[in-house]
Parts: C-alpha cells; sequence; structure tokens
C-alpha cells in the first residue's frame, strides 16, 4: 500500500496507436524542405548502433540500415541481412504496410556511394547525418571511420557535409500522430511504476524489481531504449545507471526496510521514447531525504510552470534550479531535457559540499551547465522534467514527461512525480 494514488491501479494492456502514411509524408515533405534550403540532393541516415536509432524516424522500423533520402523519389533501404527485410515482409503479410519498398542487401560506406550515384543527383551535394552530436555519450556522432572512408571514396566529386543537426532538431517537433505515441509510452511508463511499487519490499532482490518493471512495459508491447533501465536502491545511494550487477558478476542487493528505490524507466512505443524517474520509501527515512523530497517536488512545480510556447530552454533550467539555490542542496544528473536528443538542463549550484567527499574526485572534474539554452520552446515539444536533489550523499529523483501545448504544458505522468511511500 502507497500514499495517495488511489484511482491508478494497473489496466489490462490495450493496443497502441499507429502512424499513418500521411505520417510518413509529412516527415518526408518536412526534411525535403531542410534538405532545400541547404542545396542538397539526399541524405544518408544510419543506426549505426546508435542510441537514437535515427533511421527509423525515415522508415518506421529498425533494420540495423543506412537509408538514402533523395530530394525526390522514394528512399533506399541497405541492411546487412536479408532476414531483416523478411520480417517487414511478414508484418505486411499481416496487413501492415511498409513505409518503404527499395531494400538492398549489402552494408558499408562503398555501397551507399553507389545507390547514390545510380540516383543521379544534379546538383553533387549531399548530406549525412551522425557526423555531429546524436545522444548523451555520442558527442562526436556514430559514424564509423571506415564507412565514412569509402563513402566519401566511392562519391569523388559528390560534396558530403553535415547534416545531424538539422535532422535531430526537426524531429524535436512532433505531430498530432508522434505525441499519439509519446502518450502511450507515457501512460505505459505509469503503468510500469505500479508494477514498481507492487514488487518493492524488503526482502526482494533488486532483479526482481528490475524484471517486473521490464515485464510490465513489455506486457504492453512497448520497448525500452539504453541504458534501458537505470535502477538503484539503499538508504544512502547516490550513484545513476544501469544496475551494478546487470554489468559486472556482482550480486543484487536485496531491499530492506529504511531504503530508497529508485528507477529511470526508458519506454519506448513506435520511436517515442517517454521517461519516468520513479522513487519508492520502504518505510520511515531520515531527515535529509524528505529535504531533497521537498526540494525535488519544488523544483518539478517551478518547471511545468515555466513551460510554455515562447520561452528559452535555459529559462525552464533557471526556474527549476530555484529551490536548489534556497535550500542549498545540489544535483548529480540533469534537471530537464527535450525528448528525444536536444537541450539539457544541468546545475552547478552548491557543488561545494562535495569536498571531502566520495564523489569529489569524480564530480569536481565537471562544470555543469546548460546545454542549447537558447533553443526556443513551441508546441509540440517534449520533454521529460527530472529533478534530482543531492544533500550530501543522499539523494532523490522523481519526475515525467511532458508536451508543451499552444497555452502552457501538457503533464502526462502523476505516480513518479513524487516519492512514494510503502506501508509495510
Amino acid at each position: 500500500m502507497t500514499d495517495g494514488i488511489a484511482g491508478t491501479a494497473r489496466r489490462a494492456p490495450v493496443p497502441g496507436p499507429t502512424l499513418s502514411l500521411k505520417e510518413r509524408d509529412r516527415r518526408w515533405a518536412g526534411l525535403r524542405r531542410l534538405m532545400g534550403r541547404r542545396g542538397l540532393d539526399a541524405i544518408v541516415v544510419g543506426s549505426f548502433q546508435g542510441r537514437e536509432r535515427l533511421e527509423s524516424y525515415l522508415i518506421d522500423d529498425f533494420l540495423d540500415s543506412v537509408v538514402v533520402l533523395p530530394f525526390e523519389g522514394g528512399p533506399t533501404v541497405l541492411t546487412f541481412a536479408a532476414a531483416r527485410v523478411s520480417r517487414v515482409f511478414e508484418s505486411e503479410r499481416h496487413g501492415v504496410q511498409p513505409w518503404v519498398r527499395d531494400f538492398r542487401i549489402g552494408f558499408g560506406g562503398a555501397q551507399i556511394a553507389e545507390i547514390i550515384r545510380e540516383k543521379r543527383l544534379p546538383n553533387g551535394r549531399v548530406g549525412l547525418v551522425g557526423l555531429g552530436p546524436t545522444a548523451a555519450g555520442e558527442a562526436e556522432g556514430l559514424i564509423p571511420v571506415r564507412f565514412y572512408q569509402n563513402l566519401i571514396a566511392g562519391l569523388g566529386a559528390i560534396e558530403v557535409v553535415d547534416f545531424t543537426g538539422d535532422f535531430t532538431d526537426f524531429i524535436l517537433f512532433k505531430s498530432k500522430e508522434e505525441l499519439a505515441l509519446f502518450r502511450f509510452a507515457a501512460d505505459v511508463s505509469e503503468q510500469a511504476c505500479m508494477a514498481m511499487i507492487d514488487a518493492c519490499r524488503p526482502g526482494v532482490s533488486e532483479a526482481d524489481v528490475f524484471a517486473e518493471i521490464n515485464r510490465e512495459i513489455h506486457r504492453w508491447g512497448c520497448n525500452t531504449r539504453y541504458p534501458f533501465l537505470s535502477l538503484q536502491s539503499g538508504p544512502d545511494n547516490i550513484s545513476w545507471g544501469a544496475p551494478r550487477w546487470s554489468l559486472r558478476a556482482e550480486p543484487a542487493r536485496i531491499l530492506d526496510r529504511g531504503d530508497l528505490v529508485q528507477a529511470e524507466i526508458h519506454t519506448i512505443y513506435g520511436g517515442q521514447e517517454a521517461q519516468v524517474q520513479m522513487s519508492i520509501a520502504l518505510g520511515p527515512v531520515d531527515h535529509k531525504i524528505r529535504t531533497c523530497e521537498i526540494v525535488a517536488r519544488r523544483s518539478y512545480e517551478a518547471g511545468l510552470e515555466a513551460i510554455r510556447p515562447g520561452v528559452a530552454f535555459s529559462e525552464v533550467v533557471h526556474a527549476m534550479e530555484k529551490p536548489f539555490v534556497e535550500s542549498g542542496c545540489w544535483s548529480k544528473t540533469p534537471l530537464v531535457h527535450t525528448v528525444t536528443f536536444g537541450p539539457v538542463g544541468f546545475t552547478s549550484v552548491n557543488r561545494q559540499q562535495l569536498v571531502g567527499t566520495r564523489e569529489e574526485a569524480v564530480e569536481l572534474q565537471l562544470t555543469p551547465g546548460i546545454q542549447r539554452g537558447e533553443f526556443v520552446l513551441r508546441e509540440g515539444v517534449a520533454l521529460e522534467l527530472e529533478p534530482n536533489v543531492c544533500l550530501d550523499m543522499k539523494r532523490v529523483n522523481i519526475g515525467g514527461a511532458v508536451v508543451v501545448t499552444s497555452s502552457g504544458v501538457e503533464e502526462l505522468n502523476r505516480v513518479p512525480t513524487r516519492v512514494r511511500y510503502l506501508k509495510l
């Protein structure tokens, strides 16, 4: 039993919405307008095992492929395995129409260059997506050096320019159909939070909690994206990321009274990711955790109040930062970021309390700040508000998905936006 979440019992799964060919045409037309402004004949977009699976935006699929989208005519998909295309055929057999018809089997920059030359581009100018930042941890892009070298060699006089920022910024502004998928993913995240509540008890392994969260996500026909699921527990566990036992030979921790069990859940549906940050207290916690909880909620509410069309991203970050300044707390991870890759807001306030702690050697190598603070919010931009509040070595992280509307903000999550206390 938990406090204050009556009426949020887990529901039976239902099918999610799908994307139409009208949405496909909207995406291709919008990107082609950008291509036209830059004088590009085509763009090249691949996943290259990157976090955001950028190819999927063009084909409503993930085939470990590279896609060539010309300014005119249909795109060509190059994937390394015939089995990937067989899956497309199987979906089509069940009535799901593919977005693309031209599939090629092979791999590498040289074969992509052949496809581009085959299209006889008039201006001799191609945009490549993936040279610049593409996700957290991908600051220098994700294009394999051999792919790039072979592409350049194969294209000869055809010029290749970076189209990464144009492409990823275009994705940030979601259509009505994309928002329907995003809302579904956020709702499934809510259900996963309820599954986490049901799983958390003293004596239960972190691995059992991890499994139940993922079971709920997959039960709804959704998936997860790297790092898939962050999960930490303990009365003073300030770390963040995938559980240690999932990465190395280390036993999963057993939950105990007084623990705070915290998770970052990355639910994906149709390429739309709706993150939430869930915190569950197993019985009473100390005054430092209570302070962090209060500051986190104030920061979350400040973010909600600040978000509206026309506001610079930095204004939202500064609003969420103010409760930290007033309380003396500090923050380890971002307070807010767009969904997917784009502006990210850290705060550097009150980090002097790290001096003399176990975190000093790593945290004080960083100068946290706001990335792309000048980015102006407008209707259709999705964000995650994820205030994380630290006091000494105690930490609370809450948060959920929001969407910028024509007049303000739409809040999509309720369960993970407060610490939930388990009554034992």
